[in-house]
């Protein structure tokens, strides 16, 4: 017999699900409660809507006095942190709408306390309020269990716009939901955000923080996960190679899978790796060379929580492989700007030549350039997972290696 949950009021704000996932929309939604709290608590009404709706775009913009997040990255700041900032904008505005919605539904549909009143005890997060929030919420006709409540309520959506920064599809993302909310996410989100706003945070470093999110749980440092339901990888595996972000994630619902495991390099250590001179490669004979190539990802089996993945490109009854985590490597490290003059023509190279290469290939003095037109993203990404990724060059239409400096 399976007993009622107990009713909303009193110290019990939400409905969440002991254990279990959320996604964001349905999260702000069960939140909701607090935000009804507040109101009930405060006697508001909708004069006091916009000091509302201004304190919660000031919580989760960057920038502001308020700011939950105090990143302000410019134009040299590092790739990673520029892409996660753009999430924390766009997420944060999303939410905020949300809110503002949600708040302005509340006040003529409230949702039902038939426990009675809320009165929440919230720790404080040291989230700064507006002046005009501070005065609505602690003097006008608001309190202590007014300031609490709204405490609470914003600091869930600061967990939950945080929580979701690696995901470019992050309104789609199953996230773990606890008793407590998303108060069970502090601790990660305290590591993640050391690394992000302290040193240039590292891609293993956005794995672990989306790998918490999802299954609440650290894991071996990789480029991605499987976890009950799908999968998490670059997102880059559906994106054009050279427009695509290089740090963020997607995540992939899959029924099939039933487990949890992290994705591995390999080689774990590529500057270790054997390589292959561009100049042992075949001369260039664009008339014999196939004009499309198409690859796809094959994960390889799972041993003790890891697997490995390739990037498999058939041609004429022959399979040229590349491992993923070496691709997505590649991806990160190459320059995306037009290589400088060498003095020296580079070297056209056959792309099918260079993935049957038996080593990862280094360009020589001269460089080298792969014309890319007709190959999908796949096949793309397979050749930076075939080249050595020093001073490598992605293009629209090709690849340059060896043509400028050391790549980062």
């Amino acid at each position: 017999m399976t007993l009622a949950p107990a009713p909303l009021g009193g110290s019990r704000w939400h409905t969440f699900p002991e254990h279990g996932t959320l996604t964001a929309r349905r999260f702000a939604t069960t939140a909701e409660p607090l935000l009804q709290g507040v109101i009930d608590a405060g006697a508001l009404g909708p004069a006091d809507l916009p000091v509302l709706d201004e304190q919660i775009h000031a919580t989760l913009a960057l920038g502001t006095r308020e700011t939950a997040l105090p990143l302000t990255p410019g134009p040299d700041s590092p790739r990673a942190t520029r892409e996660l900032a753009v999430q924390a904008r766009a997420i944060g505005r999303e939410i905020a709408a949300w809110s503002t919605a949600a708040l302005r539904r509340l006040l003529t549909d409230p949702v039902p306390l038939p426990a009675g009143p809320l009165v929440v005890r919230s720790h404080c997060y040291g989230h700064l309020l507006t002046p005009a929030a501070a005065d609505l919420l602690l003097r006008h006709r608001g309190g202590p269990v007014t300031m609490q409540l709204y405490n609470e309520w914003l600091h869930q959506m600061v967990l939950l716009r945080d929580a979701l920064l690696p995901f470019t599809n992050w309104q789609d993302v199953p996230v773990l939901i606890g008793p407590t909310g998303l108060r069970h996410t502090e601790d990660g989100r305290d590591t993640f955000l050391t690394e992000l706003l302290v040193r240039q945070i590292r891609h293993s470093g956005i794995v672990a923080h989306a790998r918490r999110t999802l299954t609440g749980t650290a894991g071996p440092a990789g480029y991605g996960f499987d976890h009950d339901g799908g999968t998490v990888l670059p997102a880059v595996l559906d994106s054009p190679p050279a427009t695509a972000p290089r740090y963020l994630l997607t995540w992939r619902p899959d029924p099939a899978v039933r487990h949890t495991a992290t994705y591995l390099p390999d080689p774990a250590d590529y500057d270790a790796a054997p390589r292959t001179p561009l100049d042992q490669l075949p001369p260039h004979t664009p008339a014999t060379a196939p004009r499309t190539l198409t690859g796809r990802v094959t994960a390889g089996p799972v041993h003790d929580g890891v697997r490995t993945a390739r990037i498999a490109v058939t041609h004429d009854g022959t399979t040229a492989h590349a491992d993923l985590g070496q691709a997505l490597r590649g991806h990160r490290f190459a320059h995306r700007r037009t290589p400088g003059p060498t003095g020296t023509a580079p070297r056209p190279v056959a792309a099918w030549d260079l993935l049957r290469a038996p080593q990862l290939v280094q360009a020589g003095d001269t460089g080298g350039t792969v014309d890319t037109t007709g190959l999908d993203g796949l096949t793309v990404l397979a050749l930076l997972g075939r080249s050595y990724p020093h001073a490598v060059v992605l293009r629209p239409d090709g690849l340059t290696l060896g043509a400028t400096g050391r790549s980062r």
